[in-house]
């Protein structure tokens, strides 16, 4: 399973959706997933990825992680792994 078909399946979960139904240009506010969600969808990426994501939930605003599309969420991570290999 790729990065990406990986990240939408957790997005997908935590929205309560098919994978089918997660787009490349979906936000997370489109899907109905809320902070909670949002910190729960990370915390499962670095659990499948075995990676840290650089993202404060009290400060979402100010992280360098750019969550604000499932395309830019899926670089992100994507970036990560590559840094990490």
């Amino acid at each position: 399973m790729s990065v990406k078909d990986k990240i939408i399946e957790i997005i997908a979960e935590q929205a309560v959706l098919e994978p089918s139904d997660v787009t490349m240009e979906s936000t997370l506010e489109d899907l109905g997933i809320d902070s909670l969600g949002l910190v729960e969808s990370i915390f499962a990426i670095e659990e499948a990825f075995d990676i840290s994501v650089p993202f404060n939930a009290n400060e979402p605003t100010e992280s360098d992680f750019d969550i604000s599309s499932v395309a830019t969420i899926i670089a992100g991570i994507e970036k990560l792994v590559a840094e990490q290999a």
